[in-house]
């Protein structure tokens, strides 16, 4: 549905150029905004490749691990339905801390990791588990300690202090956090 959407957009937009005579605008925003896009793209990357290869270090070594047993009271409360050494487990620890320093591209890899893992576990394999829906709720809301996405953005803009913004975030995700997790606990007792 969502590509409906995505042609339907640029077509009309297409057309209202054509109809008001401003064809020159959709060169002009092809050349540049393609070409920003790109340089955008390669230099998340980078943050990418070193958040994906520092998890899977942190698997290695144990560290996720240790990290499950810390926050394994917290996972139990919101994910009871998860069997204890569960894999789906490990994937959402790793997911929830690559969120939290800010590397949301490395953690959607780790998220549908995860969502795969949940979803061995689903009996009805086209409905989603309380589990998923509250995994997706956190991954959306994801409290950030470090948002280095956004760090990096702000750099690359030019901004004279691109941390200035780390405690508003933090706040901000915490409260978005702790509101959708209170709204999926809730719908999950009515339905």
């Amino acid at each position: 549905m969502m590509n409906f959407i995505w042609v339907g957009m640029v077509i009309i937009g297409i057309g209202v150029a054509v109809f008001t005579q401003n064809t020159q605008i959709i060169n002009n925003v092809v050349i540049h905004n393609t070409q920003e896009a790109v340089t955008f793209a390669i230099g998340l990357t980078g943050i990418m490749a070193v958040w994906l290869g520092l998890m899977n270090v942190a698997k290695k070594s144990g560290l996720i691990k240790s990290i499950s047993k810390i926050m394994s009271p917290i996972i139990r409360l919101l994910f009871p339905e998860i069997p204890k050494n569960h894999p789906a487990i490990s994937a959402i620890v790793m997911n929830m801390v690559a969120n939290m320093f800010g590397a949301g591209n490395s953690a959607t890899a780790l998220g549908l990791k995860a969502m795969e893992e949940m979803q061995s576990l689903n009996h009805k394999k086209n409905t989603s588990t309380n589990a998923m829906s509250m995994f997706l709720v956190i991954n959306m809301s994801s409290v950030q300690l470090i948002p280095l996405s956004v760090l990096k953005i702000r750099a690359d803009a030019g901004s004279l202090n691109p941390t200035e913004i780390i405690a508003t975030c933090l706040i901000a995700t915490m409260i978005s956090t702790i509101v959708g997790i209170i709204a999926c606990k809730l719908l999950e007792r009515m339905y």
